[in-house]
């Protein structure tokens, strides 16, 4: 086992390092910014199929018991002494191999990966191990006694939807397919839940510190995280700044706000601690928490009434976590309830006002339709969203429910007519998705100018996007087969 220097390198892999020293040494000032882009692009699918490449070698390290002749307990072992990684990335690689990789049998036949699709779409380098470790987290869900082809479906459309989806999508994807697989909500009842529910904190240190670990029901998360919506906000509690407004009690001075949000440098966790420093104080009462944008500082759930009636399924709240229908309803019991009608596309019935600030009313049938901002790729939650008029208050825009989308405070500051500005319209009838809010990007992310909507907070679409995407597919191959080899694809058709 060489040390890493070029004497020690595989022939197989000098003209890699040859075309890596050449790309290093490569002048970039010279390129166009389309330039720069394609090459970025085209090192990250280099990049995952060397990953591939990379399965394949851990494949036989394993079946030649490499790891046992070098005096390492463990393969893991083996990789972290070896290459140097952490045990946290080397753990993963040999996961993943696990899943991706083509293993032998005595005989030396292969066998096929355990996520065929999956390990297909990374060695062309289409998905990337982010990608392949969410269809994998998603896949071990997936209940022992499944038939075979639902299995085989369930990864195949992970797979395709991760050619074109984000990593952070997939669980949201895997989530509507298990429901379909398990539609009685089995996989994980409350006594698992209640089984797993735990906080732990740690042995204070030295240093006045604790750590603290665990896992919290859904219902707790329900009830958490509209409290650090409003007050682990930037500006907002924070130690550091004596001019930092609290949250508690009246209204805050947006213009207050906005100056300490501009000091504030704390990262996501901190400003979590301090909130919940804030809300712990000793004889703080709940009903002095105020609103947050317009609502008060409690746990906003949608349901549907078709889920209601099987009492199976999850509620939606406003921060994008999910809630069993038995907690949401037992919730519910103790609540100020809303009834929420929507059309058949799913978005609220008409609720119209004169003013330019949008009422308590209609924001939560935005957050119950919407749950998120609007702009394509956020997925910032409804509590960190704002009313925005898809035409602008100022140039005639209403404020009525077909004129008010939800768009976070980055999203929102990006609507504007100067350059690099985004626009926002509203789709016509004759769209796949009438009455949606659709963001233009500015020419120079998107020249044709298309008008987008956002699929992260629907993962229905996302599934559904992905399904017409592989019945084209097979859609394609059987008229490719039936016309037979070698014979062009019929007009208006692509070939597979």
């Amino acid at each position: 086992m060489g040390s890493g220097g070029e004497k020690s390198l595989s022939p197989a892999v000098a003209p890699l390092a040859d075309a890596v020293a050449g790309l290093l040494e490569l002048p970039l000032t010279s390129l166009s910014d389309d330039e720069v882009v394609d090459l970025l692009r085209g090192l990250e699918t280099c990049a995952r199929r060397l990953a591939a490449v990379s399965h394949r070698l851990l494949v036989e390290v394993q079946e030649r018991s490499i790891p046992a002749r070098a005096g390492a307990r463990t393969s893991k072992r083996f990789l972290m002494e070896t290459l140097r990684l952490s045990a946290a990335d080397a753990g993963s690689r040999i996961a993943a191999v696990r899943d991706l990789g083509v293993w032998h049998t005595m005989d030396g036949g292969d066998t096929a990966p355990a996520l065929p699709h999956t390990a297909a779409a990374q060695a062309a380098g289409e998905i990337s191990a982010d990608h392949a470790r969410e269809i994998a987290a998603v896949m071990k869900r997936v209940p022992r006694g499944i038939e075979d082809a639902d299995r085989e479906a369930a990864e195949q459309i992970l797979a395709e939807f991760a050619r074109s989806g984000s990593p952070d999508d997939i669980s949201k994807v895997g989530d509507r397919i298990l429901a379909h697989l398990d539609p009685d909500g089995k996989l994980t009842d409350d006594v698992d839940r209640q089984r797993m529910r735990g906080i732990t904190l740690g042995r204070q240190r030295a240093d006045g510190m604790t750590p603290i670990h665990g896992e919290i029901t859904p219902l707790l998360r329900a009830l958490l995280d509209p409290i650090l919506a409003k007050f682990a906000r930037p500006g907002i509690n924070n130690p550091q700044d004596p001019n930092s407004p609290t949250g508690l009690g009246g209204p805050i001075d947006r213009h207050a706000l906005a100056e300490a949000a501009e000091r504030d440098h704390r990262s996501t966790a901190q400003r979590n601690h301090d909130a919940l420093v804030a809300v712990l104080q000793p004889g703080l009462a709940l009903d002095r928490l105020g609103s947050h944008r317009g609502l008060p500082v409690s746990a906003i759930l949608t349901m549907s009434i078709a889920d209601v009636e099987k009492r199976a399924g999850v509620a939606t709240t406003a921060s994008g976590s999910s809630v069993p229908i038995g907690e949401a309803l037992k919730l519910a019991e103790q609540a100020d309830l809303f009834l929420a009608v929507f059309d058949h596309h799913g978005l609220p019935l008409h609720l119209g006002r004169t003013k330019r600030l949008a009422t308590p009313a209609q924001r939560l049938a935005l957050i119950a339709a919407l749950r998120g901002c609007s702009r394509p790729g956020c997925d910032a939650p409804a509590t960190l969203s704002a009313v925005h008029h898809i035409t602008d208050y100022g140039k005639g825009g209403t404020t009525d429910i077909g004129n008010e989308t939800l768009a976070c405070d980055h999203c929102h500051s990006l609507v504007h007519d100067g350059p690099g500005g985004w626009k926002t319209i509203a789709l016509g009838d004759d769209s796949r998705f009438p009455g949606r809010t659709a963001w233009i990007a500015p020419r120079h992310i998107d020249p044709d100018q298309i008008p987008r909507v956002n699929h992260r907070h629907h993962s229905g679409e996302l599934l559904a996007d992905t399904l017409a995407r592989i019945h084209e597919h097979n859609r394609q191959e059987h008229q490719q087969h039936r016309r037979g080899p070698g014979q062009p694809p019929q007009p208006g058709t692509t070939a597979a």
